[in-house]
């Protein structure tokens, strides 16, 4: 199959997200981003501390990623305060997506009417409508709370956990189903990519996908304690915390990266002009290479099936 004919999911956080749903932009309602909400720094931060809410910042960077480059809209929700005041650093699509979220019953009404204001066609998705942060328990019984305090901790988490959990919503998890290609990442392991798949049902659908899976290396050594952990030391944390490892491939640039347990696809994908983002052409590129080298994935009950007819077709 070639990439232009799948649906396609992409989950994560930050500017690694915008800018894979930028490079699939192409796609357009055939691609849905699933944007992790946990996020507790900077204007976000400030505005979450003001009342309850979800995490607008990566929302707000991934409609901006997928609406045209040179409109007004896109400049006026990039668009950042300076100066001292209480409005020095705050974002004003931060703010726009904050007042919607204080007008309208649920955050997704706030997020269709900016996808309208801002022509965005791709399907962009909080990993909830309810707020939470991230939790992340240490050895000796240590525990911190929020993204800001796990990115400072100089040691790896044992275990991250979501507090309060919260549920997905159903077109996730749809999303999820119908997706012939699932993309994690890039981004910060521990803060973007991981906190999607604390949520249960996120987690579940994936463990029952009937398309692929793959992992977004970051193009540059995060600076966290992630940086420390092999790719199947990256797995294995997954797998220890939401209970099964769902990766089946790791594209990357680092030709050091090896795995016993995965597929993985090394190729130049490093931008000329930003040399820590991924290039879109390249990265289109090592997703159709990904999509020609992986057999379609078929689910446990299809394969019990399979093998009960080659079984009977044998023995008549």
């Amino acid at each position: 199959m070639q990439l232009n004919k799948l649906n396609v999911v992409a989950i994560g956080g930050g500017h690694g997200l915008g800018r894979v749903l930028s490079a699939l932009s192409f796609l357009g309602n055939q691609l849905t981003g699933i944007v992790t909400t946990t996020d507790n720094g900077g204007s976000t931060g400030r505005l979450r501390k003001r009342s309850s809410s979800i995490a607008w910042g990566d929302l707000r960077n991934c409609l901006t990623h997928l609406a045209d480059q040179e409109s007004i809209g896109n400049k006026l929700f990039n668009f950042r305060f300076e100066g001292p005041d209480e409005l020095g650093g705050h974002n004003l699509g931060n703010l726009i997506l904050y007042g919607l979220g204080q007008i309208h019953t649920r955050p997704l009404e706030s997020i269709e009417l900016v996808r309208r204001l801002l022509r965005v066609k791709t399907q962009v998705l909080p990993m909830s409508e309810t707020p939470t942060d991230l939790m992340a328990f240490y050895p000796k019984g240590r525990c911190r709370v929020g993204e800001l305090s796990v990115d400072e901790m100089p040691i790896i988490p044992e275990n991250l956990i979501l507090a309060p959990a919260v549920k997905s919503l159903p077109p996730c998890i749809e999303a999820i189903n119908n997706a012939d290609l699932i993309i994690l990442g890039p981004g910060s392991f521990f803060t973007s990519v991981i906190p999607p798949l604390l949520v249960r049902d996120i987690a579940k659908a994936i463990k029952m996908r009937r398309g692929q899976c793959v992992f977004l290396e970051n193009i540059v050594t995060e600076q966290s304690p992630a940086a420390k952990l092999s790719i199947d030391e990256k797995l294995a944390w997954i797998k220890n915390n939401i209970g099964f490892q769902p990766i089946d491939t790791v594209i990357c640039q680092d030709k050091n990266i090896q795995s016993s347990q995965v597929n993985i696809i090394c190729q130049h994908l490093a931008s000329e002009k930003t040399p820590h983002f991924h290039d879109k052409n390249l990265l289109r590129q090592a997703l159709d290479q990904c999509i020609k080298n992986t057999a379609p994935r078929v689910k446990d009950n299809s394969v019990k099936e399979n093998i009960t007819a080659i079984k009977i077709a044998n023995s008549s």
